[in-house]
């Protein structure tokens, strides 16, 4: 046989030998399985594929929870934008409409009290004319097509405001243009 290592001692009795060849196999035991199941490719392929697995599933994990974080931050932003716009556009029409109604009410005190005159009697006529041609439409109109036209009615009245502001400038742009021409 070899000799025994250096730093070990011999054995004085037989009992100790035993011991020491006991904790060797002991010892070269689990050396041999060490040896093995680094030599089980096999399972260190599945060892490696499932720690791969589970840093995968992770990571899916922390990139959902990104998106669903950035998608709630831009959904909130595009909210707080809308938000915005309608302000600005609320703001921006009243100021229009201001201007508009502003704009109606100089041209009104412009005009000479003939073309006023003027502008009221034909107002008035156009009532007449209006309410004979109200008549004529209920006696000969369709029922579907009276409601259209009783819908588009309201609607005209319940913007009347408006409907005469822009009456009102297209009339002085027409006695306008009409001046210069």
């Amino acid at each position: 046989m070899t000799q025994p290592p250096h730093d070990e001692p011999t054995a004085d009795s037989p009992e100790e030998l035993r011991e020491q060849v006991e904790q060797t196999r002991a010892e070269l035991g689990q050396t041999v399985e060490a040896l093995a199941a680094k030599a089980d490719v096999k399972a260190r392929t599945q060892e490696k594929a499932a720690e791969v697995k589970e840093q995968a599933a992770a990571k899916a994990t922390d990139v959902k929870e990104q998106a669903t974080a950035k998608a709630a931050e831009v959904k909130e932003q595009a909210t707080a934008k809308a938000a915005e716009l309608k302000e600005q556009t609320a703001l921006k029409a009243g100021e229009l409409k201001a201007k508009a109604a502003e704009l109606a009410h100089q041209a009104q005190d412009k005009l000479p009290d003939p073309v006023k005159e003027k502008a009221a009697l034909a107002a008035e006529q156009a009532r007449t004319r209006a309410g004979q041609a109200g008549q004529l439409w209920q006696d000969k109109a369709p029922e579907p097509v009276r409601q259209k036209t009783a819908q588009g009615a309201q609607l005209a009245r319940d913007n009347r405001k408006a409907l005469l502001v822009a009456t009102g400038v297209a009339v002085v742009a027409w006695l306008a243009f009409r001046r210069k021409g």
